[in-house]
């Protein structure tokens, strides 16, 4: 029409042109295409196939708004939900604030505080329930951390001008402090949540947790470095100032449970492997008989488990709800969530053999839902013929 207008000639359209030329529209997607006729240069639709496009095409809108309501239904359900966790968190930091913790040796053990216990402790105030929780039964303070720390390095400096490994036996090192070297216990920090980044080789918080194994290791020498302390000392870092958390974590690992497994007392550890094998036929039959036909003993998932609290097998925030319950309820509350999980998956396990049972255990599913995990746990009985955890 330019062309025309102005008087300047046009060059001939091309096939591909002149098809559009005929359209009284060009389609800008898809859904033109199914809304309006076929090209001129094609057969024209019957009336009956236009019809039932025409449908086909508003049943697809109605399906895509359907959609869409739901998700927009689904995004504000979740925002409503965040909203009242975030309002029952702020609530829950000020009972803590101004009621419980100014109060706690008359209120730790009331049953308004167990029951908000078991809801999960505010991240805020976690750390100052847990230290209260734990005690320090050892007496350790600030001044005996710096004294332990102090040694630690010195021992890490000696050791860096001493070559052969023959040669520190002739320094005078015990087998206890050769398997707490440097070495070991930098090997171990790297491998201890690796996906946070903060505990490696240059992170903020990876000299911390140095310094906390190795004061560990000159304070306990009888027990030494083992794997998996990396663990409970870090989740301990992310919730207390260094020294507490040097105090909390010497205090926790002096506790009966911890001690036998730390220390490897093999009398001692199959105790607690009986103990729970008793609560584990009183409460999951079914699957307990299908354990024991498989050969699967409570060692072979039990360990890992109890070795870092939970903190490698679980997402760190519900291994911190798990930590929050233990310190309220002692080591009996470790293997009661041990059944919480076998509870929780026992559909799953009861189908699997030997191999697939002890993968599937040693590596937990990532997206394990709260609220399902502590219903299941909440389900389990910890008394067996009127006999308690203890008695057992």
């Amino acid at each position: 029409e330019y062309e025309e207008k102005t008087g300047r000639a046009h060059r001939p359209l091309s096939p591909k042109q002149n098809v559009r030329k005929n359209l009284d529209f060009e389609p800008l997607s898809t859904t033109a295409l199914i809304l309006e006729d076929r090209p001129a240069n094609l057969p024209a639709k019957p009336a009956e196939e236009a019809q039932k496009h025409r449908q086909q095409y508003e049943e697809m809108v109605v399906q895509a708004k359907k959609r869409e309501l739901k998700e927009a239904q689904k995004r504000k359900k979740q925002l409503e939900e965040r909203c009242k966790l975030e309002d029952s968190i702020g609530n829950a930091v000020v009972t803590w604030n101004n009621e419980i913790l100014p109060n706690w040796e008359t209120m730790c053990c009331s049953r308004k505080v167990r029951e908000l216990w078991w809801q999960g402790i505010p991240p805020s105030v976690r750390g100052k329930v847990w230290s209260l929780a734990i005690g320090n039964e050892l007496n350790i303070t600030h001044e005996l951390y710096d004294i332990c720390l102090a040694r630690a390095k010195e021992k890490w400096r000696s050791r860096s001008t001493v070559g052969a490994e023959g040669e520190c036996e002739d320094a005078g090192f015990s087998a206890a402090d050769r398997e707490a070297s440097l070495e070991l216990i930098k090997l171990d920090i790297s491998r201890t949540f690796p996906n946070l980044c903060i505990f490696q080789q240059g992170g903020p918080y990876h000299d911390t947790l140095h310094s906390i194994l190795g004061a560990y290791t000159c304070y306990r020498p009888d027990v030494g470095y083992v794997q998996g302390m990396s663990f409970i000392a870090a989740v301990l870092i992310l919730n207390l100032d260094t020294a507490d958390a040097f105090i909390a974590f010497s205090n926790l690992l002096n506790k009966p449970c911890q001690m036998a497994f730390f220390r490897v007392d093999h009398g001692l550890m199959l105790t607690y492997f009986a103990a729970f094998e008793v609560f584990f036929e009183e409460n999951l039959p079914k699957l307990f008989a299908h354990f024991k036909k498989n050969n699967l003993t409570p060692d072979i998932y039990l360990i890992d488990w109890i070795f870092t609290l939970y903190s490698k097998s679980l997402p760190l925030d519900l291994a911190c709800r798990v930590w929050d319950v233990f310190c309220r309820d002692g080591e009996e509350f470790l293997f009661r969530t041990a059944l919480g999980i076998l509870k929780l998956f026992e559909d799953i396990l009861t189908k699997m053999d030997f191999i697939h049972i002890a993968q599937f255990l040693t590596k937990l599913p990532e997206d394990l839902p709260s609220e399902e995990f502590f219903t299941s746990i909440a389900a389990i009985q910890m008394q067996s013929r009127n006999k308690k955890w203890a008695q057992v």
